[in-house]
């Protein structure tokens, strides 16, 4: 990203540079600094003094000169590796591709940034906005290509009913424009970071932890799916000026605060044992109603309506009851 006159962002894109084959160029210069060597030795030997100095002057010159920055241009990539390079300043170029290129040795090769551990100084991925740290990790100049993954610290968000929730995520993601990572955003990794964690705080609070009552809304516990898909898509529109493609995102991580979560399970269970019950009576009716009609398709006996209630209300106490019923056997009339 640079300024222009009018003191506006002006937004890098990706250009890709056309090199030569290095191996040519690495295999000649090598030979080139056998021959200047070997016709060094030879002047001393061989030929007089003002051959000596011409020779040793023009074999210094390549030797430690043009031969050096001859071979500085050869560059080698491996496979899913790139480099971003400025001229004086200037964003010239990208190189991609795996195999030994050669390009201009007055380009630069532009430093990758990463995320170090405060101790090692080992490049990671899997740290948190609050405690990145920000180092060049060893001066390298490749660019990875390949997918990685960036798995933030747990978070504790307040969901849509204000229920703190511990929630983390998983998201997997690539660079698609190295200009744009490199010059568009001081720190790529950093800035991603940071974007995960404003999504996923975002999107949490918009959606309730659990949703018993209505099945159809979704919910944080239900619809992890979907609610991922949302956390991808609201990385991506702010990582896109960065030149990061956001492949997946996952929920790996989802529970009640600590401070609420005991009555939260308590609510769980109440909810659970009401359905139980619910349930419980609804077949019980439907159990009295078929033995109702059953009798009086039957004509095995004819009751009167109280007779029926007391009936019904026998059976709802035994279907319905939480302990086995001990039968009574009345062996007299039931008048």
């Amino acid at each position: 990203m640079q300024t222009n006159q009018n003191n506006t962002l002006e937004i890098i894109a990706e250009k890709l540079i056309k090199p030569k084959n290095g191996i040519p160029v690495l295999i000649g210069h090598i030979f080139g600094i056998f021959i200047a060597i070997a016709a060094i030795i030879l002047a001393f030997i061989y030929v007089s003094t003002g051959f000596i100095v011409a020779a040793c002057i023009i074999g210094g010159l390549y030797l430690f000169i043009i031969a050096p920055m001859e071979l500085y241009g050869v560059k080698t990539l491996k496979p899913n590796e790139a480099r971003v390079f400025t001229y004086f300043g200037k964003y010239h170029g990208t190189l991609k591709g795996p195999g030994t290129f050669y390009v201009n040795a007055w380009i630069y090769a532009q430093y990758v940034p990463g995320i170090a551990q405060p101790s090692t100084g080992v490049v990671s991925v899997k740290a948190s906005a609050d405690d990145i740290e920000v180092s060049t990790a060893g001066h390298n100049s490749r660019i990875s290509l390949k997918t990685k993954t960036i798995n933030n610290k747990l978070q504790k968000i307040n969901d849509l009913h204000g229920n703190p929730v511990i929630i983390d995520t998983m998201v997997v993601w690539r660079i698609v424009d190295t200009a744009k990572a490199m010059f568009n955003v001081e720190n790529y990794l950093e800035y991603l970071s940071v974007q995960c964690d404003a999504a996923l705080r975002s999107i949490v609070s918009l959606y309730p932890y659990d949703s018993p009552d209505d099945n159809a809304r979704m919910s944080l516990r239900c619809s992890s799916q979907e609610i991922a898909e949302a956390i991808k898509k609201e990385i991506q529109t702010t990582v896109e000026i960065a030149g990061l493609e956001i492949v997946d995102a996952r929920i790996t991580n989802l529970s009640y605060a600590p401070e609420i979560a005991s009555a939260m399970l308590q609510r769980q269970q109440a909810s659970a044992v009401v359905d139980a019950k619910h349930t419980i009576v609804e077949g019980a009716v439907d159990i009295v109603q078929m033995a109702l009609r059953r009798l009086n398709e039957n004509d095995i006996v004819t009751l009167d309506e109280e007779r029926k209630a007391a009936m019904v209300s026998n059976m709802l106490v035994v279907l319905c009851g939480t302990k086995e019923a001990q039968p009574i056997v009345n062996s007299g009339s039931i008048y």
